[in-house]
């Protein structure tokens, strides 16, 4: 498989831009208070890229043999992943006002930006490793 991995890595990237891409249209229509921002259609486009950018990423990591609970900055994006998800759902459906769901995709949107900065970096502080020094 590791002869593959320029490709899996550029699924992998093309997936993260469109997932974050449709996530931030998705929650703007939302705050406009557009109702077709949550259309089974948009829903199971969002599945499905997330399905492709989750797959490619098991494969680099199957590839490089890479245990994301002993490399320290897959550890974080890990983590981080879960609450994007939870900050997304809050945003997109489950927060009950719009102020609400303003700062819960405000939130969604940063978190997704430091696991980008994460993954950019291979560090668990990502743009903030210097901080760290």
């Amino acid at each position: 498989m590791l002869e593959f991995y320029f490709q899996i890595k550029m699924v992998h990237i093309a997936s993260v831009l469109a997932s974050g891409g449709l996530f931030a249209v998705r929650g703007a229509l939302v705050l406009a208070g557009v109702r077709w921002a949550n259309h089974a259609l948009l829903r199971y486009t969002s599945y499905t890229i997330d399905t492709v950018l989750l797959t490619a990423a098991l494969m680099l990591l199957t590839a490089l043999k890479l245990n994301p609970f002993v490399v320290p900055w897959l550890s974080v994006k890990l983590a981080l992943l879960v609450v994007y998800v939870v900050l997304g759902s809050l945003a997109l459906k489950r927060a009950r006002s719009r102020k609400a769901r303003a700062l819960f995709y405000a939130a969604a949107l940063a978190t997704f930006a430091f696991m980008y900065f994460v993954a950019r970096t291979h560090h668990p502080l990502g743009i903030l490793q210097g901080l760290a020094a």
